[in-house]
């Protein structure tokens, strides 16, 4: 009887210790000379290829576990090796610090800063109102000084075909060799007066004066027009509601600037 109950203790203790042991042992994918490999940092991993249209298989979840693994053998023997002390590497890591610390910041602001629907309306409405209803078929003609431009505005008046002009007397090379065509386009595509004259011009009709952009001076044909077809609201949501983040955060940012002390 006694060696019984001296076994019966030991007994009952296995399961015990399986049961204590089995969620440390859960915790890691690995331990490499001591060392654990957190199994949260495989399902890291397999989340991000998932993602990606990989499947979560034991295969995938190996490769990751074998990748992992290897990394940690590597980064070890670079602590051994003290790679870490190298200043160059000492710079790079700080970078790479304050880099993962800047865009943790960005996603809490974001989270805490989300863009609503209405305000995605909005905008999509102004850029709606801004691109206007109606897109042009343009061909330009680019000369160097106002004269030159008065010059020809004489010549097609006189008769001359806007697109012979364009080939011969254009300084705008790509162009020129296609009669001064520059495709479709919507005036706010242009910077003003060049948007401006644009907007005013009826099929057919080309500019009465020349137009001054940082180019030099050109004179423009309205060739044709047609319906501007906008993208839909779902279509350009996200894009708009990336552009309203990159805003909200950039204004953040640049108020956490001006309270800087810098000296």
């Amino acid at each position: 009887m006694t060696s019984i109950t001296r076994f019966i203790p030991r007994f009952l203790l296995f399961p015990l210790i399986a049961a204590i042991s089995l969620p440390v042992f859960a915790q890691n994918a690995a331990v490499v000379n001591g060392k654990p490999v957190p199994a949260s940092q495989v399902d890291a991993f397999v989340k991000e290829f998932v993602q990606q249209g990989q499947q979560d298989t034991p295969k995938l979840r190996a490769a990751v576990t074998e990748s992992l693994i290897m990394n940690e053998v590597l980064v070890q023997e670079a602590e051994k090796k003290k790679m870490g002390a190298i200043p160059a590497v000492k710079m790079q890591m700080e970078t790479m610090r304050r880099n993962i610390l800047v865009r943790a910041l960005m996603r809490d602001f974001v989270e805490k800063h989300p863009i609503s629907d209405a305000e995605v309306k909005k905008e999509y409405d102004r850029m709606k109102a801004q691109m206007g209803d109606t897109e042009y078929k343009i061909s330009h003609i680019l000369v160097k000084t106002e004269d030159d431009a008065k010059a020809l505005l004489a010549q097609l008046k006189d008769g001359a075909k806007f697109d012979e002009l364009a080939k011969e007397k254009s300084i705008d090379a790509p162009t020129a060799t296609r009669g001064g065509d520059l495709g479709w386009g919507a005036p706010h595509a242009y910077a003003d007066p060049f948007a401006q004259a644009l907007a005013r011009l009826k099929k057919g009709e080309y500019s009465q004066a020349p137009i001054q952009s940082a180019r030099g001076y050109h004179i423009i044909m309205v060739e044709d027009t047609r319906q501007l077809k906008f993208p839909s609201l779902e279509d350009l949501k996200p894009a708009i509601t990336q552009e309203l983040q990159d805003q909200l955060w950039n204004t953040y940012a640049k108020a956490l600037r001006v309270k800087a002390r810098v000296k």
